[in-house]
C-alpha cells in the first residue's frame, strides 16, 4: 500500500510539471551550440570566483554625528627631538580656558639629534607611506583593516655606541587635556606658572644657542593604536636661523573606530604648517620656538567594517547564474546564424557543392531519354483499331 500511495505521489507531482521536456532522441547537437555552452559555463565559474572574493572582501562604513562628551580627557602623545639641549628648552600646554598643563607627564632626555642609516631609513619609509596616503584616501581603510598587524610607528634605537655629544633633546610622554582648544609651545627655557599667566625663564640662555630644528617621530590625539601613522610622524625640520617659528595648526576629529578585530576609541586630526623667521626690525614679530595649535571639533566620527551577508551573497549568485543561462538560448540563435551565413557565403559545410561522377551523369541522361519517350507514345482510337 505504501508504495502504491508513494507511486501515486510521484505521478501527481509529474503531472504537476509545468515545464516540459523534451527526449534526447529529438535533440541536435551542433558545433555553434557547444561553443555557446563552453562560453556560457566558463563565464558562470570566472564570475562566481570573483564574486567569492568579492563576498569575502570588507569595507569601511563612515557614520557621522555630534559629539555630546566634553567632560571626558584629552590624550595627547608626544615624541619631539629639537636640537638644543635639555636645560635650555622647555614645553608646555595652555589651553583656551587658561588652564596650564605642566610638563609633568613628558620626560627630557638627551639624545644625538643625527639618525644612525637604520634609523634614515625608518624615517624614509615613513615618509614615502604618509605622501601615498595624501595621494590615495583609500590606502587609510588597508590600515584601518590591518591595524594589529601594523608594526609600531615609533623610531627604532640606536644600536651603535657613538661618542658624538648629546646636544639635543628628546620631548616624550603624554599629557591630559581638556577638549578645548589648547597650545602646546616649545620654546627656549623653562616654564613657570604665575597669577599673572605663565612665562619662560630664557634670560640664561645665550641667543647663539637657539637651534629649533627638530623632528617629530611621534604626534597623536587619543589612545595609541599600532598601526596607525599619524600626519604629522616622520616629520624633520631643519633651520640655520636662531630666530626661527615653527607654527603646526591642528583640527582634532574624535573617532571610534570598530573593526573585527579591534574596537577603540581615538582621534584623527589634519594639520596646516607654517614658518617663518622673526625679525622685529622687518615687522615680523613674535617669538622663536615650536608651537602646536590644536582644537577639537563637534563632530564624531564612527568607523565601522562592513561584510556582505551570505544571504546577499546566494542571491547574487543566483543572478549570475540566471541571468547568463536566460541569455545563452538567444546567444546561441546568434552564434547559429552567423555560422551559417559564413558558411552559406565561403561554400563551406552543408553549403559546399557535391561532385558528381560522369558515370552517374550519363545513367541520369539515360533516364532522362527514357522518360522523354514514354511520354511521346499516344493511346490508339476507335477509328483506329483494324475490323475483323
Amino acid at each position: 500500500m505504501r508504495r502504491l500511495s508513494r507511486k501515486k505521489a510521484l505521478s501527481l507531482v509529474k503531472e504537476l510539471d509545468a515545464f516540459p521536456k523534451v527526449s534526447e532522441s529529438y535533440v541536435e547537437t551542433s558545433a555553434s551550440g557547444g561553443t555557446v555552452s563552453l562560453i556560457a559555463f566558463s563565464a558562470m565559474a570566472i564570475l562566481a570566483v570573483l564574486e567569492f572574493f568579492v563576498y569575502r572582501d570588507t569595507w569601511m562604513k563612515y557614520e557621522y554625528a555630534v559629539d555630546k562628551d566634553f567632560s571626558s580627557k584629552l590624550k595627547i602623545n608626544i615624541d619631539i627631538t629639537v636640537a638644543m639641549k635639555c636645560q635650555h628648552v622647555g614645553a608646555d600646554i595652555l589651553d583656551l580656558a587658561e588652564t596650564m598643563i605642566t610638563s609633568n607627564g613628558l620626560q627630557y632626555e638627551p639624545v644625538i639629534f643625527e639618525l644612525t642609516p637604520q634609523q634614515r631609513l625608518w624615517q624614509r619609509t615613513l615618509l614615502l607611506i604618509q605622501s601615498r596616503l595624501r595621494e590615495e584616501h583609500a590606502l587609510q581603510e588597508v590600515l584601518y583593516k590591518t591595524l594589529l598587524k601594523g608594526a609600531p610607528t615609533a623610531l627604532p634605537p640606536r644600536e651603535d655606541t657613538s661618542m658624538e655629544p648629546l646636544s639635543a633633546c628628546r620631548i616624550h610622554g603624554h599629557v591630559y587635556v581638556n577638549k578645548v582648544a589648547g597650545n602646546l609651545h616649545i620654546t627656549v627655557g623653562k616654564p613657570i606658572h604665575h597669577p599673572q599667566g605663565h612665562a619662560h625663564i630664557a634670560a640664561f640662555v645665550s641667543h647663539e644657542t637657539y637651534n629649533f630644528s627638530h623632528r617629530i617621530d611621534h604626534l597623536s590625539f587619543g589612545e595609541e593604536i599600532p598601526g596607525i601613522i599619524n600626519p604629522l610622524d616622520g616629520t624633520e625640520k631643519i633651520t640655520y636661523n636662531n630666530n626661527q617659528m615653527f607654527q603646526y595648526f591642528i583640527t582634532v576629529v574624535p573617532t571610534r573606530l570598530n573593526t573585527y578585530k579591534i574596537s577603540t576609541d581615538t582621534h584623527q586630526f589634519s594639520v596646516t604648517e607654517r614658518e617663518r623667521v622673526i625679525n622685529h626690525a622687518a615687522g615680523s614679530h613674535g617669538v622663536s620656538g615650536i608651537f602646536v595649535k590644536y582644537d577639537t571639533s563637534s563632530l564624531v566620527v564612527t568607523v565601522s567594517e562592513q561584510h556582505m551577508p551570505l544571504w546577499q551573497f546566494l542571491v547574487r549568485l543566483c543572478g549570475i547564474v540566471g541571468g547568463i543561462f536566460s541569455t545563452t538560448g538567444m546567444l546561441h540563435g546568434l552564434v547559429g546564424f552567423c555560422f551559417d551565413v559564413i558558411c552559406c557565403r565561403f561554400k563551406l559545410g552543408v553549403y559546399r557543392p557535391r561532385e558528381v561522377s560522369l558515370n552517374l551523369f550519363q545513367d541520369l541522361q539515360l533516364h532522362n531519354q527514357m522518360n522523354n519517350m514514354n511520354n511521346h507514345q499516344f493511346p490508339l482510337l476507335a477509328d483506329n483499331v483494324p475490323q475483323e
